[in-house]
C-alpha cells in the first residue's frame, strides 16, 4: 500500500460542465455514489436513510453561511472587495471588528477609511492575526452582522461563475443552519430536506450536531509538491456536551458514527485529537491519518489536488477514492458545492 504521496496524486481531469453552477431542483433530487463497501452504486440521495442503519448517528454541521462579500471604494474611488472572514471579540473601547480578505488593485495603508456600498465605512486597523498575517483587521461603523445581513453578498465559490441570486441566498444554506459566521456552506449538508430528515427519525437513526464555521481556506490550493509542507488554514469550531454523549450513546449500541461532510470530521476529530477545549482547527488530514470518532462518510465530489481531496482518501483509500472520482466522471455526476454527493466508509469499519 503507498504510503507516500505528492500533490499530483490526487489529480485528476473534470470537463468543465459537470462543475454545477446551481442546485438541483429539489435538494433531496441529487444523485449519490455509493461507494461504502468497494464496490460503486449509482442511487438517488432520497435513498440515504434505507443505507444506514437504526441506532447510527448522522452528524451535521449547522454553521450558517452570512452574506460576507461586502463591495465599496477607497479615498481614491478604486473599488474593492472584502470577504470577511470572521467578526472578532469585542473589546474595550473598540467596539466590534472583523477579520477579512481584502481584493483591490492597491492596498491602502492602516487608517485609511472605506466607503461601502450600502452607506456604512470600514477602517483598515492592520493585519490579522499578526503583522504578517495573511487577512485584514477592519472597524466598522455598525454592527458587522447586521450590515452583511442588509448589504452583502452570498460568499460564492470561485468555480460558480454567476453573481448570487435569491435562489443562491436560499439553497447556499442548510435547512437546520442555526449559529452564523460561515463564508462556504457545508455542502454535504445541502442535500438534505425535510421529507428525508423526517424518513431518519422514523428509521430510527438519531441526529446531533457540531458547529464549525467553515472559512474562505477551504477553496485554497495547494502549493507545495510535497503535502506535508502544507500550511492550513485555521476555522472556529464546536463540539457542544450533548454531541460527545450522543456520541458515547452511539458507541454503547454498537453502531455508527455517519458525518455529513468534511466539516464535520475536522470537528470531531480535531475534538479526539486535542481535546474539548481546543476551539480553532488548523487539523491537516491525509492518507495515515488515524480516525478515532467518524465510520462514515457522506460528501459532495472534491476539487482536485485539495486538502478535500487528501481528507477523503486518508478516509476511504487512495485507490478506492481515485475510482470514484473516475467512475463520477465517466457516469456525468455533478460536482462540487451545487453538485452529487457520495457515501464512504472508513478503511477499518465494517460494512
Amino acid at each position: 500500500m503507498k504510503t507516500n504521496f505528492s500533490l499530483g496524486d490526487f489529480d485528476f481531469t473534470l470537463p468543465d460542465e459537470l462543475i454545477a453552477q446551481h442546485p438541483a431542483p429539489q435538494r433531496s433530487a441529487s444523485r449519490l455514489l455509493d461507494g461504502r463497501t468497494g464496490t460503486m452504486t449509482d442511487r438517488r440521495f432520497a435513498d440515504l436513510p434505507d443505507l444506514l442503519i437504526p441506532g447510527d448517528l448522522l452528524v451535521f454541521n449547522d454553521t450558517q453561511v452570512v452574506k460576507a462579500r461586502l463591495f465599496g471604494r477607497k479615498s481614491s474611488g478604486g473599488r474593492l472587495e472584502l470577504l470577511i472572514e470572521r467578526v472578532l471579540p469585542a473589546h474595550a473601547g473598540a467596539g466590534l471588528e472583523v477579520a477579512a480578505h481584502m481584493k483591490v488593485s492597491k492596498k491602502p495603508q492602516p487608517g485609511a477609511v472605506l466607503q461601502m456600498d450600502g452607506g456604512f465605512s470600514a477602517t483598515l486597523l492592520g493585519r490579522w492575526p499578526n503583522d504578517d498575517g495573511p487577512l485584514y483587521r477592519f472597524q466598522l461603523s455598525d454592527d458587522p452582522y447586521a450590515l452583511m445581513a442588509q448589504f452583502g453578498h452570498v460568499p460564492l465559490p470561485p468555480y460558480i461563475t454567476h453573481t448570487d441570486s435569491p435562489e443562491d441566498e436560499q439553497r447556499y444554506q442548510t435547512v437546520f443552519a442555526k449559529n452564523p459566521g460561515a463564508v462556504a456552506a457545508p455542502t454535504a449538508a445541502l442535500h438534505f430536506d425535510d421529507a428525508v430528515l423526517a424518513r431518519f427519525d422514523a428509521r430510527g437513526i438519531a441526529r446531533t450536531s457540531i458547529t464549525l464555521h467553515v472559512g474562505a481556506g477551504t477553496f485554497q490550493p495547494v502549493k507545495t509538491a510535497n503535502i506535508a509542507d502544507h500550511v492550513m488554514h485555521f476555522e472556529r469550531f464546536e463540539v457542544p456536551p450533548a454531541t460527545h454523549e450522543a456520541i458515547a450513546e452511539c458507541r454503547a449500541r454498537g453502531r455508527r458514527v455517519v458525518a455529513v461532510g468534511t466539516t464535520t470530521v475536522r470537528a470531531l476529530e480535531s475534538a479526539a485529537k486535542f481535546g474539548p477545549a481546543c476551539d480553532d482547527t488548523n487539523i491537516f488530514i491525509t492518507p495515515g491519518f488515524e480516525f478515532k470518532v467518524v465510520d462514515v462518510l457522506l460528501t459532495n465530489f472534491h476539487l482536485p489536488k485539495s486538502t478535500l481531496m487528501m481528507l477523503v482518501s486518508a478516509f476511504s483509500g487512495h485507490a478506492h477514492t481515485m475510482a470514484l472520482y473516475r467512475h463520477a466522471i465517466a457516469q456525468r455526476y455533478r460536482f462540487f458545492s451545487y453538485g452529487d454527493a457520495m457515501l464512504l466508509q472508513r478503511l477499518s469499519s465494517s460494512t
